[in-house]
């Protein structure tokens, strides 16, 4: 990371989950304070901060970092918990409780991939907290590793930039790095799940579990985000789009699955839906429920809010068809041209950009199935649609290049 202090700060800023950890740490708790803190041999800076205590510090702020258990934490690179200091033999006497006011602790060390150490997670409290469980420890401990992979993919994210400047072929070396990037992913993105299956076990307001929701819900949605970037790597990289068949799994709830999904992460938007899909579609069912997510979530991110987004899907004599529609502007003749390239996308919100491989890849596993994937854009509306045979005499385990 980059030696400057307002930089690292920055980069904690940058982290949209970190208020909501915050928060929930603290009703998890019941502690009042809890931050995340830059330490280094000389300083501690608080990163972000969440002050229910009228501590009196807040992002930006300062402490001597010789007064401060986190100095210690660092020198040891172990956490510290305290359930109530008055009856901890090892700190009943420490200066720090006393200069801070506080009975109740709990600090964890960040560390970055390297090993390098980066700060503290913490929370305080003036009165005695049974913080010293299993759980509480886990809970924090999995969230210092969210905000580290955080920090890591802005750092890696950060230096790969620069090093494109500099470099004449762009295009592989992106591939190469969302090849990596897609793999490192999964195991934080699997340490995001557990922490939201482990607090969803722990009592909470209706608002907390509103937020437990919203990483679950977000971990939804990266799941996605890394399927589509590792298919692209691996067509890239010679290894094209696996494909398993499967006549006798049933579509239609794989369908309703995905639409359920969807409509979880956009809550203020109408999906309507209608299926009929009777018999057997000779089909991967995942890779199909994989392309009606990418289109869907299209359809949600650039279709006018206003307006139901329209999901179709049935079969008729010997084909399936699915079909999803939204309003609003057309999509101008020279974008619909590029439209299933990948590396394209539309004008939305500054937090709705993606990587633009949904289209690309639901285009990719539309021909992987012998089926054809077509678009239609008019002022009335914009119309996906996806249609490909009942059955097939031949069965590939793979595709293509993607």
């Amino acid at each position: 990371m980059v030696d400057d202090l307002d930089a690292r700060v920055a980069a904690v800023n940058h982290i949209p989950v970190v208020p909501m950890i915050l928060d929930i740490v603290c009703r998890a708790t019941g502690m009042g304070f809890a931050a995340v803190a830059l330490v280094t041999e000389k300083r501690w800076i608080a990163c972000s901060v969440k002050d229910d205590i009228a501590l009196g510090l807040e992002a930006g702020s300062e402490l001597s970092v010789e007064t401060t258990i986190c100095h210690e934490i660092r020198q040891r690179q172990e956490p510290v918990v305290i359930n109530n200091v008055a009856e901890d033999p090892r700190y009943c006497n420490h200066p720090t409780p006393l200069l801070y006011g506080f009975q109740s602790y709990i600090s964890m060390p960040i560390f970055l991939h390297d090993g390098r150490f980066f700060g503290t997670l913490c929370a305080i409290d003036p009165r005695p907290a049974r913080v010293e469980t299993p759980e509480v420890i886990g809970m924090f401990k999995l969230f210092a590793e969210l905000i580290a992979f955080h920090l890591d993919a802005s750092e890696q994210v950060a230096a790969s930039k620069a090093r494109l400047l500099d470099e004449q072929k762009t295009s592989e070396m992106r591939e190469q790095f969302i090849a990596v990037l897609g793999h490192d992913l999964r195991n934080p993105l699997a340490g995001i799940r557990s922490a939201s299956d482990m607090l969803s076990k722990i009592p909470m307001s209706a608002k907390a579990s509103r937020m437990v929701d919203i990483i679950r819900s977000s971990a939804t949605r990266m799941s996605g985000l890394i399927d589509n970037v590792l298919d692209f790597a691996r067509g890239r990289l010679g290894g094209g789009l696996a494909l398993r068949y499967d006549a006798n799994a049933p579509l239609q709830p794989v369908l309703m699955h995905v639409i359920a999904e969807l409509q979880a992460s956009y809550p203020d938007r109408k999906i309507d839906t209608a299926i009929a899909v009777e018999g057997p579609v000779n089909c991967d069912p995942d890779r199909i429920a994989q392309l009606l997510s990418n289109l869907l979530a299209n359809a949600l991110t650039y279709g006018a809010a206003a307006v139901p987004v329209r999901v179709r899907a049935a079969t008729t004599g010997d084909m399936f068809e699915l079909a999803v529609c939204n309003a609003g502007d057309p999509i101008p003749p020279a974008v619909l041209e590029r439209i299933f390239l990948p590396f394209q996308r539309g004008k939305a919100g500054p937090d709705q950009l993606g990587l633009g491989l949904g289209l690309f890849i639901a285009s990719e596993i539309a021909k992987a199935h012998g089926g054809t994937l077509d678009v239609h854009s008019s002022p009335e509306e914009t119309r996906f649609r996806f249609r490909m045979p009942l059955a097939r005499s031949d069965e590939p385990g793979k595709a293509g290049g993607v």
